[in-house]
C-alpha cells in the first residue's frame, strides 16, 4: 500500500517537471511528424510508434488537448497554434458524435481548455474564437446529456457505446461536458420543447454511479469491499432494475479495473470543486431519491470520493503505481507485491501507469479540499499519496527520454483481456509503451503542479471557463 511521505512537496518535483515538459515537446513533434493523416486517431504504441485501434474515436482530444496543455505548461506557442488549428480542422464531428460517452474526454480537452486559457487571459481574447468555443461546448454537453437512460427514483444515467443498459464508470469523468454547458446557460431541449435541466441530469448518473458502480460494503454480493469500482453496471431498461455487474476491460466484474477506479476518484474530485463553484438556488427543484439541496449532494460526493481514494491508497504498491486489476490472477505469484514498488517489467502482470496518471491529480484534488475543510488528516494522507505517484511517473522507468519513442508515460495498458497491448520478445506481459490518454493525463497532472508550485496562477480547474 502507499505510505505516506511527508518528505516530498510540489516544489521538490520542479526539476522533474521541467524535464518532462521538454521530452513532452520531442514527443508531440515526433507525433506530429510521422502520424500525419487525421483520419483515425492514435491510440496506443507499438514498439514506440503510435497506432490507431478501431473501437470509438475517444483518444483525438487527448491528442490535440495535449498539444494546448504543453503550451499552457511551456508558454511556447507553436504548440497553442498546433492545438488551436487541429481542434477547429478536426473535432467538430466530436461535437455531434451521438455514438459515445466520450464527450468529456475529446472536447473539454480540446474546445474546454481553449477557451479556459482565454479566460485566464493567457490567450488574447477575441469575441468571435470565444463565441466558437461555447457553442461547441453547449452543443457537446447537450448531445452527451441526451444519450440518457431513467431509472426509478429519478435516476438515470449516459449509457456508453455499449447500449442503453450499460453504465460505464469511465463516463464520471466525461461529466464535465454536462457541467460545462450547464454552466454556459444552457439546456437540453426534448419533445414538445421539454426544457432538461443539464445539472439535474450531471447529478443523476453522479448518484447513479455512486449507487451502482462503487461498492460501499453494504453487503451487495460477496465482493463488497468499501471503494471497489465495477467497471460496467448492466440494467434491464425495460423497468430500470439493476441487474449485475460487468467488466469490459477488467479481469472479471467481481475485480477493480484500475483505470475504471482512477476515473471515479478524478472526476468525483473535480465535480465536488465544481458543485462548490455553484449558488446554492442552483440546486433548486432537484430532488433524485431522498437527495436534495447543494449540501446534501456535496457530502454524499464527498463520502464516495473518499472511499474510493482509500481504497486505491490500500491495493497499490508503495510507488502509488497500480497493476491493471486488483485481482488480476497473476498477482498470487508475485508475493507481497504491495509492500514494495511496481515492477513493469515482472512475467504476471501488467502494470497500468495510465492509471496512476488519472489518479494522482484526483487525491491532489482531493487532498486539498478535505484540508481546506479541516479534514487535515484525510486531506495530507491523500495530498501526500498523490505526490508519491507523481514523483514515481516522473522519473524511471516511467518517463520515456527515448528521443525515438513517441510515448511521453510508459507501461500504460489498454485492453489486456482483448490483448490488444504489444508484449515485446522474450515477455509475458505488455510494457513499454504509452498511451494517447496516459501521456495527456500525465501533462495534466503537470500542469495541475506548476500551478500548486507558483502559488500565483489561477487554480486549474475545468470550469474557469
Amino acid at each position: 500500500m502507499i505510505q505516506s511521505n511527508n518528505e516530498i512537496v510540489p516544489e521538490n518535483l520542479k526539476a522533474k517537471i521541467n524535464k518532462a515538459i521538454e521530452l513532452s515537446g520531442q514527443k508531440i513533434r515526433l507525433i506530429n511528424k510521422h502520424n500525419t493523416s487525421n483520419d483515425s486517431a492514435p491510440v496506443f504504441t507499438v514498439k514506440g510508434k503510435y497506432t490507431a485501434r478501431g473501437w470509438t474515436e475517444w483518444t483525438q482530444g487527448f491528442q490535440f488537448g495535449s498539444e494546448i496543455l504543453q503550451f499552457d505548461a511551456s508558454g511556447d506557442s507553436e504548440f497553442l497554434e498546433m492545438g488551436r488549428e487541429h481542434t477547429r480542422q478536426v473535432m467538430a464531428p466530436h461535437i455531434s458524435h451521438i455514438g459515445v460517452h466520450d464527450h468529456g474526454f475529446n472536447n473539454v480537452s480540446t474546445y474546454g481548455n481553449l477557451l479556459r486559457l482565454i479566460r485566464e487571459g493567457v490567450i488574447p481574447e477575441d469575441k468571435w474564437e470565444i463565441e466558437f468555443y461555447r457553442l461547441a461546448l453547449k452543443l457537446s454537453g447537450a448531445i452527451q446529456a441526451s444519450r440518457w437512460t431513467s431509472l426509478p427514483d429519478n435516476l438515470g444515467y449516459v449509457y456508453s457505446f455499449n447500449g442503453p443498459h450499460s453504465l460505464f464508470a469511465d463516463t464520471i469523468r466525461s461529466m464535465r461536458a454536462l457541467a460545462i454547458a450547464h454552466l454556459l446557460g444552457h439546456h437540453l431541449m426534448a419533445e414538445q420543447d421539454r426544457k432538461i435541466n443539464l445539472l439535474e441530469r450531471f447529478l443523476q448518473h453522479l448518484e447513479s454511479t455512486a449507487r451502482y458502480t462503487i461498492y460501499h460494503g453494504e453487503g451487495r454480493d460477496h465482493y463488497d469491499v468499501p471503494g471497489r469500482v465495477a467497471h460496467e453496471s448492466i440494467f434491464n431498461v425495460t423497468n430500470g432494475s439493476y441487474r449485475c455487474p460487468n467488466s469490459q476491460q477488467g479481469y472479471s466484474p467481481f475485480t477493480t479495473w484500475t483505470r475504471g477506479l482512477a476515473w471515479v476518484i478524478l472526476g468525483y474530485a473535480e465535480e465536488i470543486e465544481f458543485l462548490q463553484s455553484l449558488p446554492d438556488t442552483e440546486f433548486g427543484g432537484i430532488q433524485i431519491d431522498q437527495l436534495s439541496g447543494k449540501q446534501n449532494f456535496l457530502d454524499r460526493i464527498m463520502s464516495v470520493a473518499k472511499e474510493t481514494a482509500e481504497f486505491y491508497i490500500q491495493t497499490t504498491p508503495v510507488d502509488g503505481i497500480p497493476y491493471w486489476d486488483t485481482g488480476a490472477p497473476g498477482l498470487s505469484q508475485m508475493g507481497d507485491y504491495l509492500d514494495r514498488p511496481s515492477d513493469p517489467f515482472n512475467q504476471y502482470e501488467p502494470v497500468d501507469s495510465s492509471a496512476a496518471a488519472i489518479t494522482a491529480q484526483g487525491l491532489l484534488r482531493l487532498g486539498r479540499i478535505l484540508s481546506e475543510k479541516g479534514q487535515k488528516s484525510d486531506g495530507d494522507r491523500f495530498f501526500q499519496a498523490g505526490l508519491i505517484i507523481a514523483d514515481s511517473l516522473l522519473s524511471e522507468p516511467y518517463i520515456s527520454d527515448d528521443e525515438n519513442h513517441q510515448g511521453l508515460l510508459l507501461h500504460s495498458v489498454y485492453h489486456r483481456p482483448n490483448s490488444w497491448d504489444y508484449v515485446p520478445e522474450g515477455k509475458n506481459i505488455p510494457c513499454g509503451e504509452s498511451s494517447m490518454w496516459g501521456d495527456y493525463h500525465l501533462r495534466e497532472l503537470i500542469v495541475y503542479l506548476q500551478r500548486l508550485i507558483s502559488k500565483e496562477g489561477i487554480y486549474l480547474t475545468f470550469f474557469n471557463i
